[in-house]
């Protein structure tokens, strides 16, 4: 996102979408594009660390990225864009 307002209008929508199609608490898939540094992935898996999720990484063929896809019960869209907003902080970091 170029601005805040931006980020913030996402967030908004995101929101609104989770609200109309899930019922929470649920499972929830994040998944990030990583530059595959293993201090950033570290940083992201201990985002979600003694919350019961399950992370799967996977290196591009080239070995410059990393997928992380996190399966992980949250109980409400808040606490989704929470996390969303925590990973944002780690520098490089692509959400999907």
């Amino acid at each position: 996102m170029s601005t805040d307002k931006n980020s913030e209008e996402f967030y908004k929508k995101l929101k609104g979408r989770l609200e109309e199609t899930t019922q929470w608490p649920s499972a929830y898939l994040y998944k990030f594009i990583v530059p595959s540094d293993n201090q950033k992935i570290a940083q992201i898996e201990e985002i979600f660390d003694n919350m019961g999720a399950v992370i799967n990484t996977k290196e591009s063929s080239k070995g410059t990225y990393t997928s992380v896809s996190i399966n992980v019960r949250m109980q409400d869209p808040d606490a989704v864009i929470a996390k969303y907003k925590e990973v944002a902080s780690v520098e490089g970091v692509i959400s999907l």
